[in-house]
């Protein structure tokens, strides 16, 4: 049980007078809002927000927030025009602006963004540099001889450096990542390529780049997509190791790997934020759940990460490339002119907005993110700029 926070607006609370100039309300927006079950803290900053990732601007102006993330269901949203200036708060829905005190589950305030969307890839991937990958302890036997393991069993662990009663993670290989440097310098750019399971277990459905060689190019490695399913405890020291499989999504297998748990692997929370700048050439790489483009609150592989910058909670727009068109007018087509100067009649139309996208987990060189809003489908190869890019 909680005791709630002084009725004021906490994820959008504003005072737009320090950001009368950055900050400017939607068109349509609303006088009042009632806050309901569904709602994000994204979704109600778009209502009265041109730019929804600025709230955390509009809350910091007011020294009074104490928490930024509690409203709940219910909570009236109030538009004011005092003195000139515009100001949210947040009422009880029976009237009145004094501070209240509520007993509410904290599960039920108001998440800045729909964490379900995003679960399955907040805790079970990781990514491995080559490095890593190469030297990581794997599975090399099952109790009994059995093809595959399951909870209960025990199971050998080679180059596993552990002591009886530690926990580590399973985790198989679902990707990887590579770069492809063009020799005749062009900029490189970075793919990522499904790992067929032997147990034809789908992977995330990543739709990824063409495939990692090249007789033209230069091919690096950048790390492994693992996706932890289980978890086992040492009994044994050695090497092999004995661990006991505590808990599994799905069975073991030789060639498996075992890796530290990774107890923080996302942040509690997610400030939305404009980038102090964005790495050159940034794209959206992969997604899931289709086959060819994704759309809002749909999840995307970017190809930047941790060392170009890249941090949770930074907002991008993406751009889709203009398509090359002829000029039949200026170029008519079977003409003299159009034969002589075929590259002359070639048209590069301008790029496209088509939505903004979240970080919600980085790794070195990747970044996983979610499309909070747009206007047409998002494309692999799609381009990541400012979010106030025109």
């Amino acid at each position: 049980m909680l005791k709630k926070l002084p009725a004021v607006f906490i994820g959008m609370l504003l005072t737009l007078t320090a950001f009368a100039a950055s900050v400017e309300l939607a068109k349509d927006h609303p006088d009042t809002y009632v806050v309901r079950k569904g709602d994000t803290l994204w979704s109600i900053s778009a209502r009265f927000l041109q730019r929804p990732w600025q709230w955390p601007e509009v809350w910091q102006a007011n020294p009074q927030v104490h928490n930024p993330h509690l409203i709940y269901p219910g909570d009236v949203l109030n538009l004011a025009y005092l003195n000139g200036r515009t100001s949210i708060s947040v009422t009880s829905r029976g009237g009145g602006f004094e501070p209240h005190t509520r007993a509410e589950a904290l599960e039920s305030a108001i998440k800045p963004i729909p964490l379900s969307v995003i679960e399955d890839f907040l805790k079970k991937p990781r990514v491995l540099s080559d490095e890593d990958f190469k030297h990581a302890p794997h599975v090399v036997g099952i109790e009994d001889h059995h093809l595959n393991g399951s909870p209960g069993q025990l199971i050998y662990v080679r180059g596993l450096d552990g002591q009886p009663g530690q926990h580590f993670a399973l985790a198989r290989p679902i990707g990887r990542y590579y770069e492809i440097a063009p020799r005749d310098g062009k900029p490189s750019q970075l793919y990522r390529q499904s790992l067929d399971g032997r147990d034809s277990r789908p992977d995330m459905l990543w739709h990824h780049g063409p495939e990692e060689w090249s007789l033209r190019d230069d091919v690096r490695f950048v790390g492994y997509e693992m996706l932890n399913f289980g978890d086992v405890q040492v009994t044994k020291a050695g090497n092999p190791a004995s661990t006991i499989a505590v808990a599994t999504d799905f069975e073991i297998r030789t060639g498996d790997f075992v890796l530290p748990l990774d107890n923080m692997p996302y942040d509690a929370e997610y400030i939305p934020h404009a980038p102090k700048q964005v790495p050159a050439n940034m794209r959206v790489i992969a997604f899931t759940d289709a086959l060819s483009n994704v759309g809002r609150m749909q999840v995307v592989a970017l190809s930047n990460g941790a060392s170009d910058g890249v941090e949770n909670g930074q907002t991008y727009s993406i751009f889709a490339p203009g398509d090359v068109v002829t000029d039949s007018t200026d170029y008519p087509e079977m003409s003299t002119k159009a034969f002589l100067h075929p590259n002359d009649a070639k048209v590069q139309l301008p790029e496209e907005y088509v939505g903004h996208v979240m970080v919600f987990r980085t790794f070195d060189r990747v970044s996983y993110g979610l499309i909070m809003d747009g206007i047409r489908p998002v494309h692999r190869g799609d381009r990541v700029y400012d979010p106030d890019h025109t």
